[in-house]
């Protein structure tokens, strides 16, 4: 009867534990969400290729934008039992980083260039300093102000001028790599309104001060295909 009654009380327990879901069990209930095929017949130089997903190319399709909200939904139930480990693991690495840095002081053209931040600020602040690095600091850029808006900002391409007034710099504001141009007056403040579009980021001043070279990108590929 003891035998009995022990084996009864080992399946209660073994039937009970079975109702506890854990997270790991929830997560195995969740069904993650599948791409329809669609077959898109490419052919170039006689060679035929079939892609069953190349209607998620369009970005700008309500069909693709809802499957993507439905992989974002389905990647945060998954690792939502990670939320706390991530804000520690990232809070950890920010420790490790000195964030009020900035760089070695490069001379060019008659100054000396530093890259600096501040603690607390995201983005970099671009400086220089005409003759010594006792001169007075010129900011010439602060990434922190220029971003103030925007959910995502990244400032490239800075090209100061021969006769060291002007400055070329790029911003993409969309993460696609697709920057576009302004000139900055580094004399006054003042920033051109003529915007170059579509282009790589990076340009060339002309020893004139007055022509920029830059690249342009095919609004389709995003490849570089054009200097001008």
């Amino acid at each position: 009867m003891k035998l009995f009654a022990s084996l009864c009380l080992l399946c209660l327990i073994f039937a009970s534990s079975c109702k506890k879901q854990t997270p790991q069990d929830d997560r195995m209930n969740i069904t993650p969400p599948t791409a329809q095929k669609i077959d898109k017949h490419l052919e170039i130089h006689g060679d035929v290729r079939i892609d069953p997903y190349f209607w998620l190319n369009d970005r700008e399709n309500p069909e693709v934008i809802d499957y993507l909200e439905r992989e974002n939904n389905y990647y945060d139930k998954m690792t939502a039992h990670t939320k706390d480990f991530q804000t520690d693991l990232f809070e950890e690495m920010k420790a490790r980083i000195k964030e009020d840095d900035e760089s070695v002081p490069y001379l060019y053209n008659g100054y000396y260039y530093i890259t600096r931040y501040e603690t607390g600020k995201d983005y970099p602040i671009y400086t220089r300093k005409k003759g010594s690095l006792d001169a007075d600091e010129e900011i010439m850029f602060n990434g922190n102000e220029m971003a103030e808006g925007h959910s995502y900002f990244h400032l490239a391409g800075i090209n100061v001028s021969p006769d060291n007034k002007l400055a070329a710099f790029a911003i993409d504001t969309v993460s696609r790599r697709n920057y576009t141009i302004q000139i900055k007056n580094l004399e006054t403040g003042e920033i051109n309104p003529q915007k170059i579009e579509l282009t790589t980021g990076g340009s060339t001043w002309a020893n004139d001060n007055e022509t920029l070279f830059y690249t342009r990108k095919d609004p389709q590929t995003l490849r570089s295909d054009k200097i001008l």
